[in-house]
């Protein structure tokens, strides 16, 4: 099956991919293991491709594209391989005096039909990693790449079939009224990776059928510069996690809370990171990514509003261009800190002490990602113990994702479910439980009629 294009075949997705499941050909781990290693194929030698394909929509950097894309996810599909035998056995569990003769066992079965709708920000890494997931359990998937990245998902859309098999996966271009299509059909499992309007559209067609959901959400994730930080590195840090694909990723910083004694400091020490990585004019860097589309960059132009760019502020609408700017005279209630900035803009906000930064935090919907910057352990584990976060990372940014046994995703607002190594399995499986019993003995005790001495032994053993 490759991409549907009529709408007879776009509204029978689901159905066509679970007859392929039902003849229980995704089972067997050599048909996962050919899947697998068709998608690493695939990312090996279609790698000019998609690097063409990502520098089209974003402008990505060909290292960044690289390394942000095609390198995560072979990473992903060889900790996958190597792994997945371990993870598809059944695992022996105890069993109670009650159920004895008997032996108990858990089951990993692949939940069946599965619908992975993807992001445009990192275009492949997030429609594939999920896939790897999905196809690792032995489940058939139908994968709708999003219309905002055309040339990523023309890609995707053109290879992929090329790779794996084409009767358990389906590429599924379009817009809105394709994902709305797919939504209405009856899946096992809908992984969403997104903004929170549209994750809460996604939840409530599942809800539809029961299907269960990940959301994969963002938030404003928030970073906390104590006193004690090393600033130079912090500021280092802080600025490639920020601008990275030009600011739009999920788990980038989105403001800062920094010691008001040491903000000066921090701030010249972002600016000259800012300067060695980007050059004194960032819109003739080969390495700063662009802006997807005109009505996000005119999103972000209107966010600049909110204060006065202490660094950059340069923009350029015909390049979708934006400087990696610092925005200071940033209050809790204005604009740029209303909603998840997505973009390269940083807002930078003066604290008189960790206790007010913990307490700005909780004030706000739990984040995907939280960072604090210190050298005292007292206030890296204060931070730590008194917030809630999707994930954290302490002395460093983003890097939190590239480490496989880490599970990654949201809490609360920036979302729900984890996946990432063996996490990425575990989403797309169902533990089954078996109880298995011997016929022989098969004692009276159990059965009615109940008497004082059957109770008194039950009571005892159960």
């Amino acid at each position: 099956m490759t991409t549907t294009s009529t709408p007879s075949d776009l509204a029978n997705v689901a159905d066509r991919l679970r007859k392929t499941f039902s003849d229980g050909r995704t089972r067997p781990l050599a048909w996962r293991r050919t899947q697998l290693n068709g998608l690493r194929k695939m990312l090996v030698e279609r790698e000019a491709d998609f690097l063409a394909a990502l520098s089209a929509d974003l402008g990505k950097p060909r290292l960044e594209a690289w390394a942000t894309e095609i390198g995560f996810t072979i990473n992903e599909i060889d900790l996958t391989l190597k792994n997945l035998k371990r993870w598809t056995k059944a695992q022996k569990v105890r069993t109670p005096m009650a159920t004895k003769p008997g032996s108990a066992k858990i089951i990993r079965e692949p939940l069946g039909t599965v619908l992975i709708i993807a992001p445009w920000n990192y275009p492949l890494q997030l429609a594939l990693a999920p896939l790897v997931g999905a196809l690792a359990a032995g489940n058939t998937a139908a994968l709708k790449p999003s219309e905002i990245s055309p040339a990523t998902s023309a890609a995707m859309a053109k290879l992929v079939p090329q790779y794996v098999d084409t009767d358990a996966v389906a590429i599924v271009e379009g817009g809105v009224s394709e994902t709305q299509t797919l939504l209405a059909q009856k899946w096992d499992y809908i992984f969403y990776t997104g903004n929170g309007n549209v994750g809460r559209q996604v939840m409530a067609a599942a809800a539809q059928h029961l299907t269960p959901v990940t959301l994969e959400l963002g938030g404003k994730s928030p970073a906390v510069i104590d006193k004690s930080a090393n600033l130079a590195v912090s500021a280092r840090r802080l600025a490639w996690g920020k601008f990275l694909n030009s600011g739009q990723t999920c788990i980038a910083p989105d403001y800062v809370l920094v010691d008001r004694r040491v903000k000066d400091e921090f701030v010249k020490h972002l600016q000259t990171s800012i300067t060695e990585f980007y050059g004194s004019d960032p819109s003739a860097s080969p390495d700063y990514a662009r802006i997807i589309n005109d009505r996000h960059f005119a999103r972000l132009i209107a966010l600049l509003g909110s204060g006065s760019a202490l660094i950059g502020g340069q923009h350029d609408a015909a390049k979708r261009f934006i400087a990696p700017t610092v925005l200071d005279g940033v209050s809790g209630d204005s604009p740029v800190m209303q909603e998840e900035i997505f973009g390269p803009i940083l807002p930078i906000l003066a604290v008189d002490s960790v206790e007010e930064s913990i307490a700005f935090i909780n004030e706000r919907d739990k984040p995907l990602a939280l960072y604090v910057f210190a050298d005292d352990k007292q206030v890296i584990n204060q931070v730590l113990d008194r917030t809630s976060s999707g994930g954290a990372c302490v002395n460093g940014t983003i890097m939190q994702v590239a480490v496989p046994t880490l599970p990654f995703g949201g809490v609360g607002e920036s979302g729900m479910g984890n996946y990432h190594g063996r996490a990425s399995f575990d989403v797309f499986t169902h533990a089954k439980p078996v109880l298995r019993r011997a016929t022989r003995p098969d004692p009276a005790l159990a059965y009615p009629p109940y008497t004082d001495k059957k109770e008194k032994l039950i009571r005892r053993f159960l």
